[in-house]
């Protein structure tokens, strides 16, 4: 009787629905569930930060270039310093020749000049030298035979006119025509289209005070970045070319160095720089890293 009446009281216990809530499972299943669930937020999170810094390092300003990579091709042309540069490519692009006349005829002259020559200079070489050359021609070989070693100079108003063609004015022009070939901007090499472009960059960048002021910063900027430029140009081209590297990272630092300098006294003129150069501020401002 005892022991039926026990059997009977265990079965009702462990019937009882708080004995059976007490071996239930939902509420670990529900602790995991809120685990796997944070688990699963926190990884795209993650995701849309990396996407996030992703995106920042594709539309981040270059600080080589310094500008961003869809800006690049038109911000770079439309600035000062692309505008004043010689390309071996745009030189090579045309053949054409200027006629111009002078006092001793028509005479082609080159689109560019090279050398540093400019309009001043080839007003003498082409206007001035070949008067002189021709008119002591004439004295030479008029005065030879009667007092060699005793010529005298004959004034500029009695030298020929415009029109008048003899053996010494047609042999002028075509030295002249010469002097304008080897004077071409594309018969040089690298070097000479360099130093072009270096003085033109002074020239350009100079203050309306001195006109050739090298030791200004905004040519010093310029210069800096047209060869770090070249530099990259040539970096692309020679990947292998570890060298170089060292040389391009020094130019970058010293570029931003001027520019941190001319921030500090001007800053008018700073923000007018990186507009003339196509350079962002972001790029040149700060850490840089190369």
């Amino acid at each position: 009787m005892f022991r039926t009446c026990l059997t009977s009281g265990s079965r009702l216990v462990f019937s009882s629905p708080s004995s059976s809530s007490f071996f239930h499972t939902s509420s670990t299943n529900l602790s995991h569930a809120s685990k796997r669930m944070s688990a699963r937020t926190k990884k795209k999170n993650i995701a849309r930060t990396a996407e996030r810094a992703k995106q920042a390092d594709v539309d981040k300003p270059s600080v080589v270039l310094g500008t961003r990579p869809n800006e690049e091709s038109e911000k770079w042309a439309n600035c000062k310093l692309a505008k004043i540069l010689v390309t071996e490519e745009s030189l090579a692009a045309s053949t054409e020749m200027n006629s111009r006349d002078f006092s001793i005829g028509k005479v082609e002259l080159p689109k560019e000049f090279g050398f540093g020559v400019t309009e001043k200079e080839a007003e003498v070489l082409f206007e001035d030298l070949p008067i002189a050359s021709q008119h002591m021609t004439t004295q030479v070989s008029q005065y030879a035979q009667d007092a060699p070693g005793k010529i005298s100079p004959v004034p500029k108003k009695q030298m020929p006119t415009h029109g008048m063609v003899t053996e010494e004015a047609e042999r002028e022009v075509m030295k002249a025509n010469f002097l304008a070939k080897a004077l071409d901007l594309r018969n040089a090499n690298a070097a000479g289209i360099a130093f072009e472009n270096r003085r033109r960059i002074i020239q350009a960048f100079s203050s309306p005070e001195n006109s050739f002021d090298s030791g200004r910063t905004e040519v010093q900027v310029a210069l800096l970045t047209y060869k770090i430029r070249n530099l990259w140009k040539h970096l692309l081209t020679f990947r292998r070319d570890v060298g170089n590297r060292r040389g391009l990272r020094d130019l970058i630092h010293q570029r931003a160095k001027h520019l941190k300098y001319l921030k500090k006294s001007h800053r008018a003129r700073y923000d007018a720089l990186l507009d003339e150069l196509a350079l962002d501020p972001s790029s040149v401002e700060g850490e840089l890293v190369v």
